[in-house]
C-alpha cells in the first residue's frame, strides 16, 4: 500500500455558475449545490463521474459523488483523480469524507476551505482490486443507511398521525380540548449559560452541558455533546436537567428544535441556547408536550415568534414560553398515546 497525500492523487478545478443564472436555463444536464440537486439545464462541466466539495457558506467540506455529465454551482468545487494514479473514485470519495475537511475553514462572516490547506491531507492507496472491495463493502453499508433512514422516517410519520388522529391540531384546537398557559402545566422553564472560558474550558468528561447542537428534532445529538467540571455545574445548578424533560431550541437558526432528555447523559445541564420544560406529570405528559412540539403548525407558531423575537438572530425568551397556549387532553389520554409512542421507538 502506497501512502500519498489528497494534492498527490486528485487535482481541483472551479466552476463559474452562479444560481441565479440558472433560472432561464432548462435541459437534460443536472446541476448541483451545497444541499444536493437544483435542477436541469442544458450544460455540463464534467463528463465523468467525480467528487464535489462545499468550499463555500452554510456546509463547508460536505463531499459529494456525483454523476457524469453534471455540474455544480459556484460555491463548490470539482476534485477530479489525477490520471498518473489507478484509483477507484468511489474509494476517493469515502477516503475524503473520512478526512472531515470542514477542519479547515476559516472566514467568520463567510466561511471557506481551501485546496491549498487540505490537500495535505494523506491518503493510503492500495491496488485498484482492493480499492473496489473497500468501496463497495461501503457503499452497501451507505445503502443500508439510507434504507434504515426511510424506515424512521415512516415510523416518523406513523407517530404524527396518530397525534392529529387523537388530539387534532394543537393550535386551533378543533377537537375543543381544555387549554391553559405552558406555565400552568410545567414547574420549571428556564435556561443556563455557557461556563467563563467558552468552549476551551470543557473537559473530556464530568457533567455533560447540553447545547443547541445536541437538540435536534426529536431525537437527541450525542456528537459533539460537551463536558463541564463538577465547579463549574454548581454554577448552573439553577438548570440541573432531570429524567424525562423536554428541551427546546431558544436561539439561533436551530430554534423550535425540541427533544426528550436521554437518561444516559445525566447529570447534565444546559447552556443559555437550550429551555427546558418540566411538564407536571398529572397535567403534561412530556412524550406528549414534545410531540406537539414537533407539530407541523405548533413548529410554525414556534418559529413566528423565534423570527420576531431577536433583532439580530432568531429568539425565543422564556416569558414568551410561558405563555405558550396548549391543549391538554385527559391525562389518561396523554398517557395512552405516550405508551404508543415508546412502542413505535422499540422500532428504531
Amino acid at each position: 500500500m502506497k501512502k500519498f497525500t489528497l494534492g498527490d492523487v486528485c487535482q481541483k478545478a472551479s466552476s463559474n455558475i452562479a444560481q441565479k443564472d440558472l433560472l432561464e436555463r432548462t435541459g437534460k444536464y443536472p446541476v448541483f449545490g451545497a444541499s444536493g440537486f437544483i435542477k436541469n439545464i442544458d450544460f455540463y462541466h464534467q463528463k465523468e463521474e467525480y467528487i464535489a466539495i462545499v468550499k463555500d457558506g452554510s456546509g463547508i467540506g460536505r463531499t459529494m459523488l456525483l454523476p457524469a455529465y453534471s455540474s455544480v454551482i459556484g460555491t463548490m468545487q470539482y476534485l477530479i483523480p489525477t490520471k498518473k494514479y489507478d484509483i477507484d473514485i468511489r474509494y476517493l470519495y469515502y477516503a475524503i469524507l473520512y478526512m472531515n475537511l470542514s477542519k479547515y475553514y476559516s472566514g467568520s462572516a463567510i466561511p471557506h476551505i481551501y485546496f491549498r490547506d487540505y490537500k495535505i491531507e494523506p491518503i493510503n492507496i492500495p491496488c485498484i482490486n482492493k480499492q473496489k472491495k473497500i468501496s463497495k463493502k461501503l457503499n452497501s453499508i451507505d445503502v443500508l443507511i439510507e434504507l434504515r433512514k426511510k424506515q424512521l422516517l415512516k415510523l416518523d410519520i406513523l407517530v404524527k398521525s396518530r397525534f392529529i388522529e387523537m388530539f387534532g391540531d394543537p393550535i386551533t384546537n378543533n377537537l375543543g380540548w381544555e387549554q391553559a398557559e405552558l406555565c400552568e402545566a410545567t414547574n420549571k422553564i428556564g435556561s443556563g449559560a455557557t461556563p467563563r472560558g467558552g468552549k476551551v474550558s470543557y473537559s473530556k468528561e464530568g457533567i455533560a452541558l447540553i447545547r443547541s447542537m445536541n437538540v435536534h428534532n426529536g431525537r437527541f445529538e450525542y456528537k459533539d455533546l460537551a463536558h463541564i467540571t463538577d465547579e463549574q455545574a454548581r454554577r448552573l445548578d439553577n438548570v440541573i436537567v432531570e429524567e424525562d424533560d423536554v428541551f427546546i431550541n431558544i436561539t439561533g437558526a436551530s430554534v423550535s428544535r425540541s427533544c426528550i432528555v436521554p437518561k444516559d447523559v445525566l447529570p447534565a445541564r444546559v447552556n443559555q441556547h437550550v429551555a427546558i420544560i418540566r411538564c407536571i406529570s398529572n397535567k403534561l405528559h412530556p412524550i406528549f408536550a414534545n410531540i406537539m412540539f414537533l407539530h407541523d403548525r405548533f413548529k410554525k407558531y414556534l418559529l413566528d415568534i423565534g423570527e420576531n423575537g431577536g433583532a439580530t438572530r432568531q429568539a425565543i425568551t422564556k416569558q414568551q414560553l410561558e405563555a405558550l397556549t396548549v391543549i391538554l387532553p385527559p391525562i389518561d389520554l396523554q398517557n395512552q398515546f405516550a405508551s404508543f409512542v415508546q412502542q413505535v421507538d422499540k422500532s428504531k
